[in-house]
């Protein structure tokens, strides 16, 4: 008996080096990858440059509100695509980018600049990294992690499936504690909207001293969303516990309904409920590209490819612009977008057998410097391509913090949109690193977050 219980024991040690990579691997980051794991050297004709260590903290000027100047505003576009010549470069783009060109012929276009890896992590975030690298593995078919300790971030530098490359982009840096102002638009097919405007805290229980450990060793960070415009949303606070193991403890989340003054749980925030306020045009795994559990699907990871992003989007993001110049018709305007080249994760996510979701299949295109999700087409279960994913990025240079300027998501059947994340017209750009308490991220704390 006591040999039996020495082999199992062996085995699972085995099992859990097997999931995370070896020293020699884990030398790599820093070396030959750089310390996020991306390849550091260029492509072969230099189109997309090496890294070097991405751009500095003061890259540019940052105004009184907390936006940043653009660094390449002198830039021009090496060459726009239209539906005219996006057959000359559709090796490049997702199909559902293929897509957009035939719907909106007219309008929609594809402004490609020249190619700068701008990312860079605080040190701290690097030791992590390498941490994550040597002791993380999966559970439970993939759905949850373990050895994941400390500044939780980057589960799998060098990934060797789909789900850990998924996982990269669900533990990736925020920046720590981080508070924000945004605007949602889901523009009619003529193009007129409604701003739905939310104030919003992702907090990080390494970034809260008050955290009891116990409590949140199952939780990656607690989300709380506030509705402030228009006047008949606002009032509602949305509170979520972004738990690590889903399967086994599932995302908790509640609402207080400023209505009826109540909070009650909220079951429906989780995988293919309806976003919030999103007039139906998005789920709620389709915040922040992607969020939550990962176990209704199959992730198989194709591999790497090259393809035209959404990258630098500081022009997006401009103080002097009024959503109006934003939202248009179709799709935003895309004069103010900015695509680059750059090497991505190619991913498949497919819906298992035994599980249900809105989209059968869902093919994402992940940034190897950033890890996040840069486009993204989702089918229905007829295997139509439906709705269409875009992550205008930015990297906030200042704070050293890779995040979305807006996400769009794209129903190219119902001619319509949805644009998350806009904060040109509000009082400030994103606020990182605020001081966080535990008693912030409880049911009894949303009733006072409620102001109708």
């Amino acid at each position: 008996m006591r040999k039996l219980f020495a082999v199992m024991a062996l085995s699972v040690l085995a099992a859990n080096v097997m999931a995370a990579v070896s020293p020699e691997e884990a030398a790599k980051l820093g070396t030959t990858l750089t310390p996020v794991g991306a390849e550091k050297a260029g492509n072969a004709d230099g189109s997309i440059p090496a890294w070097t260590g991405g751009i500095p903290k003061n890259a540019g000027a940052v105004d009184s509100k907390g936006f940043l100047a653009d660094p390449f505003a002198s830039e021009k576009p090496l060459f726009v695509i239209t539906a005219a010549t996006v057959d000359k470069y559709k090796d490049k783009l997702s199909d559902g980018q293929v897509a957009m060109f035939k719907r909106y012929p007219e309008t929609y276009k594809i402004p490609v600049y020249p190619s700068h890896r701008t990312v860079n992590l605080p040190p701290e975030i690097y030791e992590s990294i390498k941490r994550s690298a040597l002791n993380v593995h999966t559970i439970n078919d993939g759905n949850g992690l373990e050895n994941f300790t400390g500044n939780r971030y980057y589960a799998f530098p060098i990934p060797k499936n789909g789900v850990e490359v998924l996982w990269n982009h669900i533990t990736r840096y925020h920046g720590g504690n981080l508070k924000r102002i945004i605007t949602q638009a889901t523009p009619q097919t003529n193009g007129s909207y409604t701003p739905i405007r939310f104030e919003e805290e992702v907090a990080v229980p390494q970034a809260i001293p008050d955290i009891d450990p116990v409590k949140a060793a199952n939780v990656l960070s607690f989300f709380k969303q506030s509705v402030t415009a228009p006047a008949r949303l606002a009032g509602n606070v949305l509170l979520v516990h972004e738990t690590l193991d889903q399967v086994k403890e599932p995302r908790l989340a509640w609402i207080y309904n400023a209505g009826q003054r109540r909070v009650r749980r909220a079951p429906q925030v989780s995988y293919d409920g309806p976003g919030t306020a999103s007039d139906g045009l998005r789920t709620t795994d389709n915040f922040d590209m992607f969020s939550g559990a990962p176990d209704r699907y199959d992730w198989k990871l194709i591999g790497k490819k090259e393809m035209y992003i959404p990258y630098n989007s500081y022009k997006l993001d401009s103080p002097t612009l009024k959503y109006d110049d934003i939202i248009k018709a179709g799709h935003i305007n895309q004069d103010l977008t900015r695509y680059e080249l750059h090497r991505v994760w190619e991913v498949v996510g497919t819906v298992k057998p035994s599980e249900r979701h809105i989209y059968a299949k869902r093919h994402m295109y992940i940034d190897e410097d950033s890890w996040q999700v840069a486009l993204v087409d989702h089918y229905d279960g007829r295997g139509q391509l439906w709705r269409v994913a875009e992550g205008h990025a930015q990297f906030y240079y200042d704070h050293q913090v890779p995040a979305y300027t807006v996400e769009t998501l794209y129903d190219i059947i119902a001619g319509r949109y949805i644009a998350l994340g806009m904060k040109n017209e509000e009082k400030s750009s994103f606020v990182f690193g605020f001081a966080a308490k535990a008693a912030d991220y409880t049911p009894a704390a949303l009733r006072s977050e409620g102001v109708r």
